[in-house]
């Protein structure tokens, strides 16, 4: 019997995303290893017409790309093996997709910049990466990880005190930020150090770190 395929590699930040999702409801899959330079060739294009990484292609041939969406999937997929990660409680579950959407809006355009230029461009592209681009996006990122931790101190998980896709989401980019040269955004707020520290310990985070 084929296994989920996961297009993309192992060490792209939204491939991390969907091999957590996986790990956590114990489905097993493969990697397919899709590099730079084939992500703009008509095959990947056919899995995801915008030439990115992952592309998922599930053991029945269904397809979907962006990793978020995929995760979804893989969790309504599997409910009921694993760990569920939306619940089907529909206050629940707006409460995670809360999150979700504050991860994509708020989140995730500022600390992806600053990961971009302080550890993309100069360990993967041998580019100096713009400080002050760095710089004005912590700015931007302090003021959202302040709303974060007062919500985290009366909350362990980002919502209904369970771990959920809202922060499993948060995963791949903030691995790279806790480590960087902006890490005490995340580590000089106690409540928000303590999330990050109970949400990147899951083993499945640390089964697709691992890889």
């Amino acid at each position: 019997m084929s296994l989920p395929k996961i297009y993309g590699s192992r060490f792209s930040t939204c491939g991390q995303r969907v091999m957590t999702a996986l790990y956590e409801h114990n489905v097993e899959f493969e990697v397919v290893n899709v590099s730079v330079t084939e992500l703009k060739e008509p095959a990947h294009l056919a899995r995801q017409p915008f030439g990115q990484m992952p592309a998922f292609e599930d053991a029945d041939g269904f397809q979907v790309f962006e990793s978020r969406a995929i995760a979804h999937y893989i969790d309504a997929k599997y409910k009921g093996q694993g760990n569920t990660l939306l619940p089907e409680d529909i206050k629940q579950a707006a409460l995670v997709e809360q999150w979700l959407s504050v991860e994509y809006s708020n989140f995730n355009p500022s600390a992806g910049a600053i990961v971009k230029e302080t550890v993309f461009k100069p360990v993967f592209y041998k580019i100096e990466g713009d400080m002050a681009v760095a710089e004005a996006e912590a700015a931007k990122l302090a003021k959202i990880l302040d709303v974060y931790e007062q919500h985290l101190s009366k909350n362990e998980y980002l919502a209904n005190n369970q771990f959920s896709l809202a922060d499993l989401a948060h995963l791949p980019y903030g691995q790279h930020l806790v480590r960087g040269p902006f890490g005490h955004l995340i580590t000089s707020r106690p409540n928000v150090n303590a999330w990050w520290n109970r949400i990147s310990s899951r083993p499945s985070w640390q089964k697709a770190i691992a890889q």
